[in-house]
């Protein structure tokens, strides 16, 4: 009799994937903009000629207001939502396009006149996004440079966002708790930050 292969998955490496039954009731149109706008914005000369702004997080995850777009987020609600974030830098001096486009998320939705308080927004890293949580120090031990993430890290805090990070993948890629930056909260693991944060309410958001 055969023996069932057994699928093994870290939190290191896997892709979160949303339980089935939550999809339908996520907030889909809404993010689906959303993801439209967390495309890479190009800097340079179309940031000098204005067409481009950072309303909230000033410096980083810039977007194009555009007042009469469909799909506008309403003042009047609270939009909760938790950031997957897998991707890996390109670099290690440059910011982590993950969290870039978690500052556009805020940005997008000042932008479209919703207050900061009602943003609830986590951001949970893990797998190759893990190395964001990293104090300068060990960082610099680690890539011969300071953290560029921390700063945006800062801005985000500042503005209402909980940055956290996956216990279970700090631990698989040999880093140790107390390299963890202050600024960052330490999760059980980013499998049960999205599954407890969904039964709460919350929509997930991808970034990979």
């Amino acid at each position: 009799m055969e023996t069932p292969e057994v699928n093994r998955y870290s939190c290191a490496q896997r892709q979160l994937e949303p339980p089935e039954g939550i999809i339908m009731h996520r907030i889909t149109a809404l993010l689906v903009v959303l993801a439209c706008g967390l495309a890479a914005v190009p800097a340079g000369a179309a940031e000098e000629s204005g067409l481009y702004s950072s309303p909230a997080i000033e410096g980083y995850g810039k977007i194009h207001p555009l007042p009469k777009g469909a799909y506008q987020p309403d003042p009047k609600e609270t939009y909760r939502v938790v950031f997957a974030m897998k991707a890996g830098s390109n670099a290690p001096a440059d910011v982590n396009p993950a969290i870039e486009r978690v500052a556009r998320a805020v940005n997008l939705y000042v932008s479209a006149g919703v207050p900061l308080s009602h943003l609830k927004f986590v951001a949970v890293a893990y797998g190759q996004a893990t190395s964001v949580a990293l104090d300068d120090a060990h960082y610099k031990a680690a890539f011969g440079v300071d953290n560029p993430n921390l700063p945006v890290i800062a801005k985000l805090r500042k503005a209402g966002v909980d940055v956290a990070v996956c216990g279970q993948a700090v631990l698989e890629l040999k880093y140790q708790y107390e390299w963890i930056d202050p600024s960052i909260t330490l999760a059980q693991a980013a499998i049960t930050t999205v599954t407890t944060l969904e039964h709460q309410g919350y929509s997930l958001m991808p970034l990979f």
